[in-house]
């Protein structure tokens, strides 16, 4: 019988690959000196952002590979992808290669974009399969680090090669998933294991590592202590806090032995305690089967994808997930341009914060889940709406001219925007089944790259409008009507949410 430790490093290796598989997330802080290396216009930039997202159309692929192949393979294929996609982007900027065309970079891009739903998917389904009963505690901790993506590239940059950004970032984007991917991949496997894992230790102490870890990311993010602290510094903190989530498969593989000595020295007195020591075994694994009762049984149907796009549900939840989460990724795509328009030329000081709210954002509804989930119980589709108003808000604040109000909502979107991609996850397995999990969610996520062509697009016209003969716009009239766009859609997104947990509140009150 494999060990319960197995199962708790397959988690460290999950955070990990979550850590660094976030590479579209850092575009924002290249996407300007980019546009200059490519001599494109905004409306073209906006197209690479698009293309990035747009992988996430066949992010399907991905999901029946799952089925059919090794997860490690998956794993490995998507980071291969993620290899020639950015990889020869980066021997383009390089003049390696001097024959690329604007819509060869287009292409690579948007095969980079499709590498990370292989690895996300390989992710999900070993997070979901490995931790049933409480999937969303071990989902939100995983994802969380996913937010961490933008800030760990920005900080390796910055410590590197700060004046050589775009070749820098695509060179790591390139790299370092693969490397991750070869290191993971032994780790990154489904454990059948029955008997009791040590959840109360293991979840407190990996909750007590992770929130450190934002604490510290979002404190290193600050601009005061930015002008303080070196890069190098601050990434080494960052590397440091991802070592620590292994202290959780070294505590449970103690816990292991000391529970193992315990037994040898029982079984030596009588045999009839080595019964009720057996019995007492039972009893852990009777309690375990009752907790994934209690929380799968009453909700899960096993929907397959075409039933599934037949149900008003599901068009409920994807158009909250296109007006919610989807119209945050786009003005988080376009956080550079936005920055630069307004005067601010701090953008990876904003992308890094944005990174660092974000990855608490995903955190949140596990964690209150967790710990609260037999004294308050909350529907997904009630969280969704509960996060879709403030998203709402920060859109209108961002009409205020002030750095401080661009701050603040960059943070805001960051955490809602976080909060709803981590609610996403346990959401679809509640609606529609965890067999079908990893076809399903990939559909689900196709919002997104229409969501980031539609947005994105509309929002590049707006600010050709206004810009000037050069393609380039300075002043709050850049980006206004799009933000007065962007927060409607929220504003209907948020009424959608209030529909989809009406339609769902009986479902989820038989669970309770």
């Amino acid at each position: 019988m494999p060990s319960s430790t197995l199962q708790w490093l397959s988690l460290v290796g999950i955070i990990w690959l979550q850590a660094i598989i976030g590479t579209n997330t850092n575009f924002p802080a290249y996407s300007s000196q980019l546009k200059e290396l490519l001599s494109i216009s905004q409306v073209q930039l906006n197209n690479l952002a698009f293309a990035s997202d747009a992988g996430k159309l066949f992010g399907w692929f991905s999901g029946l590979a799952s089925i059919y192949l090794p997860l490690w393979l998956v794993l490995l294929i998507g980071s291969t992808l993620g290899l020639i996609g950015y990889g020869v982007q980066y021997l383009f900027i390089t003049n390696v290669i001097s024959s690329l065309s604007y819509w060869h970079v287009f292409l690579l891009t948007f095969l980079a974009g499709n590498s990370i739903c292989w690895i996300n998917t390989v992710c999900y389904v070993v997070t979901i399969r490995n931790f049933l009963s409480d999937r969303q505690a071990a989902v939100g901790i995983t994802t969380s680090y996913q937010g961490l993506s933008a800030k760990i590239y920005a900080n390796i940059v910055d410590a590197v090669a700060p004046h050589k950004k775009a070749r820098t970032f695509l060179f790591l984007n390139s790299l370092l998933p693969l490397i991750v991917g070869l290191i993971a991949a032994p780790l990154v496997r489904e454990i059948e294991f029955t008997g009791p894992n040590y959840k109360g230790v293991g979840f407190a102490v990996m909750f007590a590592i992770t929130i450190s870890t934002g604490i510290y990311a979002v404190f290193s993010s600050l601009q005061f202590v930015t002008n303080k602290a070196s890069s190098l510094g601050i990434l080494i903190g960052i590397l440091v806090s991802l070592v620590l989530p292994l202290l959780v498969p070294l505590l449970v593989k103690i816990k292991e032995i000391e529970n193992n000595r315990e037994k040898l020295r029982v079984c030596d007195f009588t045999m009839e305690d080595n019964t009720n020591e057996a019995g007492e075994g039972n009893e852990v694994k009777d309690e375990d089967d009752v907790e994934v009762q209690e929380y799968v049984v009453g909700i899960i149907e096993e929907v397959g994808v075409k039933l599934m796009l037949r149900r008003i549900n599901f068009w409920l939840y994807f158009l909250i997930y296109f007006f919610g989460a989807t119209v945050g990724l786009v003005y988080l795509n376009n956080l550079g341009q936005i920055a630069e328009s307004r005067g601010c030329y701090g953008t990876s000081s904003l992308v890094s914060l944005s990174s660092s709210f974000g990855f608490f954002g995903r955190l949140m509804p596990s964690l209150m889940y967790y710990f609260y989930r037999g004294k308050c119980k909350v529907s997904r589709p009630a969280s969704i709406l509960a996060v879709m108003v403030p998203t709402s808000g920060a859109f209108f604040l961002l009409l205020n001219k002030s750095d401080l109000a661009l701050y603040i909502s960059t943070a805001v979107i960051g955490v809602c925007t976080g909060a709803i991609t981590s609610l996403a996850v346990s959401t679809t397995t509640e609606l529609f089944g965890t067999k079908h999990f990893s076809v399903n969610h990939n559909v689900v996520v196709a919002n997104i790259p229409i969501g980031s062509f539609v947005f994105g697009y509309t929002a590049a016209l707006f600010y050709r409008k206004e810009g000037n003969e050069n393609g380039k716009c300075m002043g709050m009239e850049c980006y206004r009507n799009t933000f007065i766009m962007w927060g409607s859609f929220c504003l209907l997104g948020t009424l959608l949410a209030l529909i989809l947990h009406a339609r769902t509140r009986k479902l989820y009150s038989q669970n309770q």
